[in-house]
């Protein structure tokens, strides 16, 4: 059994890629977050110290890693999210996608994404 909670469609203008524009000009940046407790999230009598996160608390983390300054690549803003959820005890699972709309290709495309998941080790 896994509780989930999910962050969907958070938009944020940041500064990545690796092309010399793109460390001047900031751009938009989509990113979900799903994260599996360690500990149940519903019970009949909410523990303060339990499963429970705030919404906020995530989106702000967010926020700081994708806007925090530049960064070469979406991989890289995934994965340092990704250890910041999971520094988190009660957090066993996280999985992180980053949507970049506007990419430098000669033909049309609506993003490029990437999706990684990590799991607490230990």
């Amino acid at each position: 059994m896994s509780d989930e909670v999910t962050l969907r469609g958070m938009r944020f203008h940041a500064l990545v890629g690796i092309l010399p524009h793109e460390r001047e000009l900031r751009q938009p940046l989509e990113v979900d977050l799903t994260l599996s407790m360690a500990t149940a999230i519903a019970s009949d009598a909410l523990d303060p110290e339990g499963g429970i996160v705030d919404y906020r608390t995530l989106y702000d983390l967010v926020a700081e890693e994708v806007t925090g300054g530049h960064v070469g690549y979406i991989e890289h803003v995934a994965t340092r999210i990704a250890d910041r959820v999971l520094a988190d005890s009660r957090i066993a699972r996280v999985a992180i996608t980053v949507r970049k709309p506007h990419v430098a290709l000669p033909g049309p495309l609506a993003a490029a994404e990437v999706r990684i998941e990590r799991t607490r080790s230990g």
